[in-house]
């Protein structure tokens, strides 16, 4: 699958640590080793056909680095080659990182490594080349962990100490240039051919390799093979002289900081980095994320707490996210004041957080647009906890998150909802207001397994989520009993974080407390239903949508599937008391038909409403210019007259047409 090429001339030592270090952290993938031994006098020749695994070619004549580096991407047989220096050490994870950034990126043609000195600094995050064709390794001496150098971006050259290229297409853009012969600006040279052919030349952080630099070639540029990088300059410079015009001038780092044209300079707090395994707002958090980054803006998170919790970082990292954390920022507001000035738009999540930052956004990003982003409204949460429990506390706190959540609307420039039912509630009571629908995400990836192939059922969500617990203690309480009684040997697992005594006590037999469940596929290939008996909440939940896309049906109370656009016994059964709720749980659990009928619908729904898909059309269409320029503009009176749920999605949401049901 892989070719690695590493072309040599003398230094066996550093040749031989370098292979060691291939074969100590080769990992999972299949790959070949070619050595291009470029006539070395050292014991190379000697020693290197001895080593197994390695294929040796010896060029007749010594050709240099360009010449040996395209013979051994001729001899390759893999479908990628990645062209990799002999003073190099590669680290865990390197080759991983460099190949999962091909399958991230379609429009990707070269991917480059972070090359990092032995002593721990920071050799290059990516190459850029100025106006006057001169090259800088960006970030050079500096610390190699900082923000700023740690996701992947699109660069002007990617170093051929270590870089991962299709074959097909470095075949058909004629491989590195002779005319760059022997050496130097030829990985430059590639990375514009490459860039003119419509793909991108890519930097990945994740992928680490320690590189001594100038080992064969030196560092002296006025003696030996160093001597062509200046001369090799001109003919670049001549070569792609209208591309140049547009570079920045020497030592400009500002573009740096710029979006992309056309695009946007985002930047999103949350609490904590998303942990999509743990929780419905993580998964929607990250793929809000990846997809303004596939969008083009240039997308900055930063989680409130500054933790930088692996292994989640690095899934927006290497993904082209930037993620500011502790100690490189010792508060928001450092980062507001020295970046504020260059933002768009400030995507502030949850109230709690968004109160603590709304007024800094407003003192040092003055000119962005402040996005309140409520993932539910947390007022009505609270509101109906309190009609089902009569706790005076409870209902004190909902008043007070609902007068905090109101000010926030009033303060911001736009605000989030899930639901149409909480798009309805805020156009009411502010009907000047923007509010706008960004759902729950979830992946779609069908089901394939069979109704005859299936049993038992599942509930999935965070136990730090209070309406997860009384949901399933309401569940084993009331309407389990009545299910047990027609599906004896059916199991009920219970997925989720963090399960509390009171809902681990309830374990049996066929109660399955799993706790906290990293990949839940294959309970979703396996189980007949889900169900979701929520009394209270609010927002969209993500568990439903999680079960119907795997096209698993779901048993749901009416507060669970509200503001989802979802019909009764055609995407989803809703019953409300103990006694329909099981009725419905064993129908299903027992009719093929119906279960296929809800089962086939569901995906359809999924794919049309809450699918990646479907949310980078409507996020696309929040952050054009065209509906911030409508919504800025004062709103008549009938402007935001809320429609019925049932009408949800309105005309504005860009969504997949669905078929029956």
């Amino acid at each position: 699958k892989i070719s690695i090429i590493i072309p040599v001339f003398n230094q066996f030592y550093f040749t031989q640590a370098c292979l060691a270090s291939l074969q100590e952290h080769q990992g999972t993938e299949r790959f070949e080793v070619i050595l291009v031994d470029d006539c070395s006098t050292d014991e190379t020749a000697e020693l290197v056909p001895q080593m197994k695994g390695v294929v040796y070619l010896r060029n007749q004549t010594n050709s240099g680095f360009i010449a040996s580096c395209n013979r051994g991407a001729k001899k390759a047989r893999g479908k990628c080659l990645v062209f990799l220096n002999n003073d190099t050490i590669v680290q865990e994870g390197w080759l991983t990182a460099l190949l999962d950034t091909f399958a991230e990126e379609p429009q990707a043609g070269i991917v480059g490594s972070k090359l990092v000195y032995p002593d721990g600094r920071l050799q290059e995050a990516g190459g850029i080349i100025w106006r006057d064709a001169s090259g800088c390794n960006y970030g050079k001496f500096d610390d190699p962990d900082r923000p700023q150098y740690n996701y992947l971006r699109e660069v002007d050259y990617c170093s051929a100490a270590a870089l991962m290229i299709p074959k097909s297409l470095f075949q058909s853009v004629g491989g590195f240039d002779l005319r760059y012969a022997p050496a130097y600006y030829e990985d430059t040279d590639l990375s514009f051919k490459v860039r003119r052919n419509g793909y991108k030349v890519l930097y990945q952080p994740l992928s680490t390799v320690i590189h001594y630099e100038g080992v064969t070639g030196g560092t002296d540029l006025s003696s030996g093979t160093k001597k062509h990088q200046d001369i090799n300059r001109s003919t670049f410079a001549e070569r792609w002289a209208t591309e140049l015009r547009t570079r920045p001038a020497t030592g400009d780092f500002a573009f740096l900081e710029q979006a992309p044209a056309g695009r946007k300079n985002l930047l999103v707090i949350d609490h904590h980095l998303p942990m999509p395994e743990k929780d419905a707002g993580s998964v929607r958090m990250f793929h809000i994320l990846n997809i303004l980054r596939r969008l083009g803006h240039r997308v900055t998170f930063i989680p409130d707490n500054l933790a930088d919790i692996p292994p989640y970082g690095d899934e927006l990292r290497k993904r082209g996210i930037e993620v500011a954390y502790h100690p490189y920022l010792k508060k928001v507001r450092d980062y507001l004041i020295s970046h504020g000035p260059g933002l768009d738009a400030v995507v502030l999540s949850r109230c709690d957080f968004a109160r603590k930052h709304i007024a800094d956004v407003r003192m040092y990003a003055p000119q962005s647009r402040v996005i309140f982003d409520t993932v539910d409204l947390h007022f009505l949460r609270g509101t109906r906890e309190a009609d089902l429990t009569s706790d005076p506390e409870v209902r004190q706190r909902a008043r007070e998150k609902e007068q905090l959540e109101y000010d926030l609307i009033d303060q911001a420039d736009e605000t989030w909802v899930t639901s149409s039912a909480e798009q309805k509630l805020l156009r009411e009571a502010r009907p000047n207001k923007s509010t706008e629908i960004v759902p729950t995400i979830v992946d779609v990836p069908g089901s394939n397994t069979p109704f005859s192939l299936r049993r038992d059922f599942l509930f999935i969500g965070g136990f730090q989520h209070t309406p997860n617990i009384d949901a399933v203690v309401f569940f084993l309480e009331k309407i389990y009993p009545l299910v047990r009684e027609r599906l004896r040997d059916a199991k009920f697992y219970i997925i989720g974080d963090k399960a509390p005594p009171e809902v681990v006590a309830l374990a049996s037999e066929n109660v399955i407390v799993t706790g906290l469940q990293p990949d839940v596929r294959p309970f979703f290939e396996s189980v007949k239903l889900s169900v979701a008996p929520l009394r209270y909440g609010a927002g969209i939940k993500g568990k439903i949508n999680l079960s119907m896309g795997f096209g698993v049906p779901v048993v749901a109370t009416s507060l669970a599937v509200e503001g989802m656009a979802l019909t009764d016994h055609e995407d989803v059964l809703v019953a409300d008391e103990p006694e329909d709720f099981a009725r419905a749980l064993v129908e299903l659990y027992e009719s093929e038909e119906l279960w296929n009928r809800l089962s086939e619908n569901g995906i359809k729904k999924t794919r049309a409403l809450f699918s990646v898909e479907a949310a980078r059309e409507r996020l696309r269409h929040l952050f054009s210019d065209e509906h911030i320029r409508a919504s800025q503009r004062p709103k008549t009176k009938n402007a935001n007259f809320p429609k019925p749920p049932n009408e949800w999605p309105d005309p504005e949401w860009p969504c997949l047409k669905i078929g029956p049901g």
